[in-house]
């Protein structure tokens, strides 16, 4: 179904694209909306980079139409050097004879941004005292760090970012997504990449699973839980004394999937979550503890890479 374009930043209608006999981009319609974080995520070669690539104008549609910000980005000047728009792209590669402040202050340039904010996303993004260096001597982590900078040159809304966490440890990527946040605050849009699923799980909007240029799910991750029907899990905690009993009283209508000498670990689809949930409340003081689990990103991603759905 093709969503209303309405006020949208970015849409996508009927868009395919082809390389030779290769189609790496199938039928997709979407449209993002002002301030929305969507995630792309798919396997290696499922067209991610290619859809974002078709959004930011760096190649075009075979077929079907793409507009940002109101114009074809591979036509219009206005998106092409939009100020207001940045990309970070997998590989990030800059001139390694010049210092991480000179790439920085190329860009600005380009951007019409001050050397003030160049020195202020340095320190941000944790170059502050490697800015003197030459980027020939920076690691990987740093040159990803570099372009997250040049993407939030000129305090961008609308950003494209293509596995950005690429090369960072657990601490800066936190900080990264810390960045993201802060923008989103600010009404940023922001179409993000990526594998690592456990980091984008709870920031983004909505989710986009890609599969050999299909798109086969988009949604929230409410959404894609019902899309899937994966069961939820409720682990209740007891004393060993009383599993057995505890066990019985549940009776075989609620499906027990783990039991061990302190706990008991039932599921259950998402409408009988409730009833469950009684039924264990009926049990009284004998449970001492609760945990109930949805299905996590990296199920919904599984169940629909296994070709499963209906």
């Amino acid at each position: 179904m093709v969503e209303a374009a309405n006020s949208s930043v970015i849409s996508l209608q009927a868009v395919n694209k082809q390389y030779g006999n290769e189609t790496v981009v199938c039928d997709v319609n979407l449209n993002i909306q002002p301030g929305e974080c969507v995630v792309l995520v798919g396997h290696n070669g499922a067209g991610k980079t290619t859809l974002m690539k078709l959004m930011l104008g760096l190649t075009r549609p075979t077929s079907g139409t793409v507009e940002v910000l109101g114009g074809n980005p591979a036509f219009s000047t206005a998106v092409a050097q939009h100020k207001t728009l940045g990309y970070l792209p997998e590989s990030v590669a800059f001139y390694e004879a010049m210092t991480g402040r000179e790439v920085l202050a190329f860009y600005a340039r380009l951007k019409g941004a001050s050397d003030a904010e160049c020195e202020k996303l340095l320190q941000l993004v944790g170059l502050g005292d490697a800015a003197k260096r030459r980027v020939g001597t920076y690691s990987k982590g740093m040159r990803q760090r570099l372009g997250l900078a040049q993407a939030m040159l000129g305090d961008p809304q609308l950003l494209f970012l293509d596995e950005p966490t690429t090369g960072l440890d657990p601490s800066l990527r936190r900080h990264f997504y810390e960045l993201i946040d802060a923008l989103h605050r600010e009404g940023a849009t922001s179409i993000i990449s990526s594998h690592a699923l456990n980091e984008v799980e709870a920031r983004a909007d909505r989710f986009i699973i890609m599969k050999a240029g299909v798109m086969v799910a988009c949604g929230t991750l409410d959404e894609l839980y019902q899309q899937v029907a994966l069961p939820i899990q409720v682990q209740i905690s007891v004393a060993p004394e009383a599993v057995s009993s505890v066990t019985e009283r549940l009776g075989s209508q609620v499906n027990i999937s783990k039991v061990n000498n302190h706990s008991l670990t039932l599921s259950c689809d998402n409408k009988e979550k409730m009833p469950l949930i009684r039924r264990i409340t009926d049990l009284g003081d004998v449970v001492q503890d609760m945990q109930i689990s949805p299905p996590r990103l990296d199920e919904v991603y599984s169940y629909f890479m296994n070709g499963d759905q209906a």
